[in-house]
């Protein structure tokens, strides 16, 4: 089996392991391997992150696990890879920074160094710290040259040929000065949006629920942000809202609601509210925790304008029918190996180191 194959089939073997822990449930099945050395350590360090993390709760954390196993199949990795050319061996270092907003965002990064041959050196962030060491683990024992290709740091990154960073706006500015002499993935805010015409049906907008609750809203992923026309009835949007009303059980996410709905209110903004969600008019993309935005758009060749020019700020528009680039609803955390943030080929820049 040549290194490109075994590359593939160590990551297909971890899909196989990763199916085990999903939103139905963690169920051990004796045929993955090496499942004696590592299915009750991985359930370990779910448990781990949780206590680390209290926006990383159980069910998002295998939400994250799920997610990966549909990624990880034969099939997805080499319909993703069959238009690069993988180095067969590299003698480069790929530092990746990672961010730690939702479980295992840095993997996608994680992945594409080693399946185009480089080694990694991985920098995490404290707020996702447990899972990828324990499947870097998995990995080596899957192929075992990955060993002495995968290193995790906590310190300031040394000895590296290119990096991918991710971070915020104020982060992105320390990250290309200080990484401008390499090559370099750098990326900055963006938030999600979802285009509202009026021909929405109630399953929709359920869905729509979805993109924006999904990671309690923390993902660029997640969407931030609605463009309504004028005089919209929210009436349909917050009834579909209402099937993940449980959220408001959270504490930190109750606490970001009470929080900003005080702000909001003796700002003496306008919101609408239904208990445990805030919408509010404003031009902006980002908006906190526990609410959305909302903009009137006066027809669709402005705002479709308007999205073009704003690409940079944009990472998901969800839409029916308006685009040739969006996302259905309900599908904002349902990204292919393919979809790349930013819309930056990471694998093609690795394959061109």
């Amino acid at each position: 089996m040549d290194k490109i194959r075994k590359r593939i089939d160590a990551f297909v073997k971890l899909g196989n392991f990763l199916s085990q822990f999903s939103q139905e449930g963690i169920q051990k099945n004796d045929t993955v391997e090496f499942n004696d050395i590592f299915f009750d350590g991985f359930k370990h360090q779910l448990k781990l992150t949780e206590e680390n993390n209290n926006w990383f709760t159980r069910e998002n954390l295998l939400f994250a696990c799920e997610s990966w196993t549909k990624a990880l199949t034969l099939s997805n990795i080499e319909k993703w890879i069959k238009d690069e050319s993988l180095i067969t061996d590299s003698n480069k270092v790929v530092a990746v920074v990672m961010a730690g907003n939702i479980p295992l965002v840095g993997f996608h990064d994680f992945l594409s160094v080693l399946i185009s041959g480089h080694a990694v050196l991985a920098k995490l962030s404290t707020n996702d710290k447990h899972l990828l060491p324990f499947i870097a683990k998995y990995l080596e024992f899957c192929n075992d040259e990955f060993k002495g290709k995968i290193t995790f740091t906590s310190e300031k990154l040394e000895n590296f040929d290119a990096v991918i960073a991710t971070g915020s706006n104020n982060t992105a500015r320390y990250f290309e000065f200080y990484f401008k002499d390499k090559p370099n993935i750098i990326r900055k805010n963006r938030n999600s949006v979802a285009i509202i015409t009026g021909n929405e049906n109630e399953e929709d907008y359920e869905k729509l629920s979805e993109d924006v609750f999904r990671y309690f809203g923390l993902g660029c992923r997640s969407v931030s942000k609605l463009f309504i026309p004028k005089d919209y009835d929210f009436n349909q949007f917050f009834k579909g809202m209402y099937n993940k009303q449980d959220i408001i059980n959270n504490a930190k996410y109750a606490n970001n609601y009470d929080y900003n709905k005080a702000v909001y209110l003796m700002s003496e903004f306008d919101i609408l509210e239904n208990g445990f969600l805030m919408i509010k008019e404003d031009e902006s993309y980002a908006s906190p925790i526990a609410s959305i935005f909302y903009e009137y758009y006066d027809n669709s060749d402005d705002l479709k304008i308007k999205l073009y020019e704003d690409r940079d700020k944009i990472q998901c528009v969800v839409a029916k029918d308006f685009l040739e680039q969006e996302i259905s609803f309900g599908q904002t955390q349902h990204p292919n190996l393919w979809d790349y943030a930013d819309g930056v080929n990471t694998l093609n820049f690795l394959s061109n180191l």
